[in-house]
């Protein structure tokens, strides 16, 4: 019986697809061997003897300790995609509501409550808050990933003039991007041609600060920035500079700096950006679909610190072996197998940076003297049966 840890409210229609006869699913499981999530801080995380793996329902991995569980051997799932709807929806929403002065009107129209004839105010003031349309405009996405992708589409369809910047874009995304998005060839590029720019990149140290001083210099007079991806990529005494002198027309994001709550050219969100029924949905059910075949066929798909790797099930036995990614790691795990008289019916090796993982299975079973050859191989992080 596996037994599954959930932590935050994860969907029931994700869960429900763990069956009762073989998972014990519950947010009071003690020594799990998975844990699913959403966005608690996992940073202090110890794990316990049967932990093998964690899944984040969403596409950030921040709050969850990586390099410590790659040190482990246990990989971290998340589901890339599973939410890209609902944050382009939300950057196409935010998009609009910076263009027509939606914020300012809705807070207008608020204040009138007290007001004799209401009508008469709103029909007065009304020009305070005329807006532009997006047709024509430019908007700026960078990161082509599920997300930026979708953004771009969305925003050709509406009849914006779209560029685009992804250094390490996916043949996956290229496909599913329209073909006349146009691409940039550096960020300045984009930044200088763009009246909107969308933020859709993870948080490391090579976008952080991703739009500072530096950018601001080259940026369109009044353009707006949307960041619905992580704080910290916009960095934060540029955009406090350029939205005090208007170079930044509008800031909308759904990660508001403290200290500029109150900025009227702020329109804040509280973290908005995949809290749709249906993204919440989708990101529980391919979390736990990942989850079980890993824990079932040790077979891994959209691990954040591990390659894909997948291998459909023949011979008796299958070892699961995370690795270091080191020269004749293959030979060695080969030569114990060998020297024991276990013959390899199949395996399947694949590396990313400086891990590895390695499934292999057998024509025999594997008995206990051999897996302790095995897992006591130089570099050889954890070793599954299953």
């Amino acid at each position: 019986m596996f037994r599954i840890k959930t932590i935050n409210n994860i969907a029931r229609s994700g869960l429900d697809r763990f069956p009762d006869d073989r998972y014990s699913v519950s947010d009071g499981e003690d020594n799990p061997h998975a844990i699913i999530l959403r966005s608690a801080n996992l940073h202090e995380l110890q794990p316990g003897e049967a932990l093998e793996a964690i899944g984040r329902a969403g596409a950030g991995t921040n709050n969850v300790p990586v390099s410590r569980m790659s040190e482990a051997g246990i990989p971290v799932f998340n589901a890339p995609g599973a939410n890209a709807n609902a944050v382009k929806e939300l950057v196409l929403t935010g998009m609009l509501l910076a263009a027509r002065n939606v914020s300012d009107a809705l807070g207008f129209v608020s204040t009138l409550g007290g007001v004799e004839d209401p009508a008469k105010a709103m029909e007065a003031e009304k020009k305070r808050f005329v807006g532009y349309e997006l047709e024509g405009k430019t908007l700026g996405v960078i990161g082509l990933g599920a997300i930026g992708v979708k953004v771009a589409n969305a925003a050709r369809a509406l009849g914006m003039t779209v560029i685009g910047f992804d250094p390490h874009m996916t043949v996956e995304g290229a496909w599913q991007l329209s073909s006349d998005v146009a691409k940039a060839g550096s960020l300045n590029e984009l930044f200088a041609a763009s009246d909107f720019i969308s933020f859709h990149v993870p948080l490391n140290d090579a976008t952080r600060g991703l739009f500072g001083s530096d950018a601001l210099a080259v940026a369109k007079q009044g353009v707006v920035l949307l960041n619905f991806a992580r704080d910290g990529i916009v960095d934060h005494a540029a955009l406090a500079e350029g939205l005090a002198d208007g170079r930044i027309g509008r800031y909308v994001t759904d990660f508001p700096p403290t200290k500029l709550l109150d900025n009227p050219r702020v329109i804040a969100m509280p973290h908005l950006g995949a809290s749709t029924r249906e993204a919440e949905e989708n990101c529980a059910r391919m979390v736990v679909d990942q989850i079980r075949d890993f824990l079932e066929n040790g077979n891994i798909r959209h691990s954040v610190n591990f390659p894909d790797t997948r291998m459909a099930r023949e011979g008796s036995t299958r070892l699961c072996i995370a690795n270091r990614n080191r020269p004749n790691m293959i030979g060695q795990l080969s030569q114990v197998l060998g020297a024991a008289g276990i013959n390899i019916h199949q395996m399947h090796n694949a590396s990313r940076g400086d891990l590895a993982y390695t499934l292999i299975d057998t024509d025999s079973d594997v008995d206990a003297d051999a897996l302790a050859a095995l897992r006591g191989i130089d570099g050889v992080l954890r070793l599954r049966v299953v």
